[in-house]
């Protein structure tokens, strides 16, 4: 009912699966946008986790992986394919764009 003693309620790593107390986690959300709350359930992630992470922008990226999903990729190489197909229609060629 109160917590426990010393302020807060273990979470788990959605990474490692290690049960962390919620003072030493980082919040995650999967949108990129952790700010706007409204309607949100989040999940955690350790801090040693949560450093390993790459910390690039992903705007778009979770619509990208919804289209590509809608094409019910067969394993790992389509769902490359697909990928790499979709990101050079959208944005160009790594050359296109000059790296």
């Amino acid at each position: 009912m109160w917590g426990t003693r010393n302020g807060g309620d273990g979470v788990d790593c959605l990474a490692c699966g290690r049960t962390v107390e919620r003072s030493a986690a980082r919040e995650y959300d999967k949108e990129g946008d952790r700010w706007s709350r409204r309607g949100k359930d989040f999940e955690y992630l350790c801090k040693t986790c949560h450093r390993e992470l790459c910390h690039q922008p992903r705007d778009e990226l979770e619509g990208l992986l919804l289209d590509i999903e809608r094409d019910r990729p067969r394993g790992q190489r389509e769902f490359l394919r697909r990928y790499n197909e979709l990101v050079e229609d959208r944005y160009g060629s790594l050359e296109e764009r000059g790296r």
